[in-house]
């Protein structure tokens, strides 16, 4: 018998029993569903999230005071910016903003909202891709060195604070001084950025009304530099060239620690694609136990079929069939119903996870990879838990299966 032959008869003997078929290929339905399911959501999950952090900007390189070997003080200053910025020192630099930030109480007429008031330099939006403004502009060099009282307003405070008023040319109060608000930030509607909830304003008036605080030096400190290198490819560069330059400086000794920290988009999209990476493959893992268990639902018909088909296997040894026929369609049988459960897993768990990723707000990604492997584990399955009925089926001696009743 060939294997078109054994194949044939496998399906045959399916069909013939179709009820049973289809409740024992629930357990690789559900198994492939799930792990089709949850793989698809990781995915788009991930997607997301590195779609969120490449809007902001994946090359951007964040600058921060470290606290432990700065003695509490904030170590960097305008001055720090300042060299950055000169392509001189850091050429794998593109553009280099600061900003200084905390938490003050907002007021407008009736309305208050206590939330992030950031002090920040002409070209911060720019560098950090916020340029479209939903009303109004943003900020000037020559707010900053006239140290004006104006204001950008995110989206969200904007609409707490003014309801139904134009912002745009009113004033607000920022503790207790009134700042006449110049634009208006589009919504981000990003999990990765506050802009919808922050004020900003000219960096030297925060840095003289807000937030006085000064480095070891007696500059005026920032919290934040943000650089934006180049290029993505150029960050480890000029991350380098930025601690040297850093360090320089601020008189760092070589044995010594710095007092900034450096954190890159790109690195944050890797430890992201990592850890989302990871997540994925353990859910998957988890969802794939429930595969092993449809596999032993499989081995256990199977073993059942071949008590019932006893005299018919003793029949087809009889008329000359060989013991790699009989392994054959048995073998066949438990892939077939693997395949066809996970053909039919595979349908189940798309569906479910664009119903589902419809009601997160999300678009479920599922590659070609994934299915082949959801295919090819769950014809493993078959193959694997198949072998023993197969062989049990193929070892049966033709005059003993003959006189079974």
């Amino acid at each position: 018998m060939n294997l078109t032959e054994s194949f044939l008869t496998a399906l045959d003997s399916l069909l013939a029993n179709k009820l049973r078929a289809v409740l024992t290929m629930l357990g690789v339905i559900i198994g492939v569903a799930a792990v089709i399911a949850l793989v698809s959501l990781g995915n788009g999950v991930n997607a997301s999230v590195t779609g969120e952090i490449q809007a902001i900007g994946s090359n951007l390189i964040y600058v921060t005071t470290d606290f432990d070997n700065s003695d509490g003080y904030q170590a960097l200053s305008v001055s720090d910016m300042e060299a950055l910025a000169d392509p001189l020192n850091v050429p794998a630099l593109s553009a280099v903003s600061a900003g200084v930030q905390g938490t003050q109480e907002v007021v407008f007429g009736g309305n208050a909202s206590r939330v992030t008031v950031s002090g920040v330099t002409a070209n911060y939006f720019v560098v950090n891709n916020l340029e479209d403004f939903a009303a109004g502009d943003g900020l000037t060099q020559t707010d900053l060195d006239t140290q004006a009282r104006v204001a950008v307003l995110g989206a969200e405070i904007a609409t707490d604070l003014f309801e139904d008023a134009y912002p745009v040319g009113n004033s607000v109060k920022i503790n207790g001084v009134s700042y006449t608000v110049v634009g208006v930030l589009a919504e981000s509607g990003s999990a990765f950025s506050d802009t919808d909830q922050n004020v900003f304003i000219p960096l030297t008036t925060a840095q003289s009304r807000l937030y006085p605080s000064r480095t070891r030096s007696g500059e005026k400190a920032v919290s934040t530099i943000i650089a934006q290198s180049s290029t993505a490819d150029n960050s480890d560069a000029a991350m380098e060239q930025i601690t040297d330059v850093l360090r320089m400086h601020h008189d760092i000794a070589y044995t010594s620690e710095d007092d900034f920290r450096l954190l890159s988009q790109a690195d944050l999209l890797s430890t992201i694609d990592t850890v989302t990476a990871t997540l994925t493959a353990f859910l998957g893992a988890i969802a794939g136990i429930s595969l092993v268990v449809g596999g032993i639902g499989i081995m256990n018909i199977m073993l059942v079929s071949v008590t019932e088909r006893t005299r018919e296997i003793g029949i087809r040894k009889a008329i000359g069939a060989l013991k790699r026929d009989i392994l054959a369609q048995f073998l066949l049988e438990s892939v077939l119903l693997s395949v066809i459960g996970g053909v039919l897993g595979i349908l189940l768990g798309w569906s479910i996870s664009v119903v589902a990723g419809n009601a997160l707000d999300l678009e479920a990604v599922l590659d070609a990879g994934t299915i082949l492997l959801a295919t090819g584990f769950a014809a493993g399955v078959g193959l694997v838990f198949g072998v023993y009925p197969a062989w049990r089926a193929a070892g049966l001696r033709p005059i003993e299966a003959l006189r079974y009743e």
